[in-house]
């Protein structure tokens, strides 16, 4: 029986086009099946992160906890998940784009370049994660222009409103790529330690302990898998390193994603300018690491359950 990489390679397939395409199909399915769970999951924390991160005048008095009490009295209880419906909208994509990317940049580095061992797992994942990023940034400056909004003071009524305002008033298609160099900065360590962090545990579970950590899969036999409750603390564990390492870059991304909404915006116009503002006005903890707690809280079930239902998913599909 032999164990499964971090995120399998296609099985070898006849050269049959539409067997290929179907193949791809649900691969694409299956990534963003799992990326709209593990964004769902933790919804109302992400929330919470982005009024930490931008310092919303509302709520930038309050610790996490109490942003998270506090929101529902003043927006009620669906205030938790303003903006997820852009974030569904994105998040597929963007899930289904960034796992079907990295089994395929993982095979091309191994078998065209010869890079194998841990090294290709990381350098798959922050490919992976960059090119995702690229081909949905859009929905995801929406998505977090809708959550930062406070009941009563919306500059935007929907997810059309804003893709026309911030067209019109914000320099056409360049006003949706806002901090976009950032996000591709941040993303390259986060998608990279991520996949990196969850295959090589994964790799070294099912080697050294197998019959403890792993099963069969139930859509092929003879591929070893980990049991879900260790998919799960795997995922988790992934997920905590790759967003310590990443933080600092995703808080500048907010605020130059949030663009005119914040009164400080002028200070807000580059990677360089942003940490540096954070950094001078609010210092390490309070700036640069604003909001970390929350995340935490949120990137451990979200990736926990972003890589369990993938696995789950391959194994529907008939991935393996």
């Amino acid at each position: 029986m032999t164990s499964e990489a971090a995120v399998s390679t296609p099985p070898a397939m006849s050269n049959s086009p539409a067997k290929k395409d179907y193949y791809w199909l649900r691969s694409f399915a299956a990534g963003g099946v799992a990326g709209c769970c593990a964004k769902t999951t933790i919804a109302p924390l992400d929330r919470v992160k982005i009024l930490l991160q931008a310092q919303n005048p509302h709520y930038k008095h309050l610790g996490v906890f109490s942003t998270i009490k506090a929101v529902p009295k003043k927006e009620g209880f669906l205030g938790l998940y303003k903006g997820n419906g852009a974030m569904m909208v994105r998040i597929f994509p963007y899930g289904a784009i960034q796992f079907m990317a990295f089994d395929n940049y993982k095979k091309f580095l191994s078998k065209k370049i010869g890079i194998s061992g841990h090294i290709h797992r990381l350098m798959a994942g922050s490919m992976a994660g960059m090119t995702a990023v690229i081909c949905t940034y859009p929905l995801d400056v929406i998505r977090v222009r809708l959550a930062f909004q406070v009941k009563g003071e919306h500059r935007y009524t929907g997810i059309a409103n804003a893709f026309h305002t911030i067209y019109l008033k914000e320099g056409g298609i360049l006003g949706f790529y806002r901090g976009l160099t950032p996000t591709l900065i941040g993303m390259a360590p986060y998608a990279g330690f991520s996949f990196f962090t969850f295959g090589t545990l994964k790799s070294l579970g099912l080697k050294h302990f197998p019959e403890m950590l792993g099963r069969p899969s139930s859509d092929n036999p003879d591929v070893l898998i980990l049991k879900t409750r260790v998919n799960l603390l795997c995922g988790g564990v992934a997920g905590a390193i790759a967003q310590t390492i990443s933080y600092p870059l995703d808080v500048a991304r907010r605020r130059m994603q949030l663009g005119i909404v914040l009164p400080d915006s002028e200070k807000c116009v580059s990677l360089s300018k942003t940490l540096t503002y954070v950094y001078k006005k609010y210092g390490v903890k309070k700036g640069l690491y604003r909001g970390l707690s929350v995340n935490y809280i949120r990137c451990v079930p979200s990736q926990a359950v972003a890589f369990t239902t993938y696995e789950f998913m391959k194994q529907v599909l008939h991935l393996n």
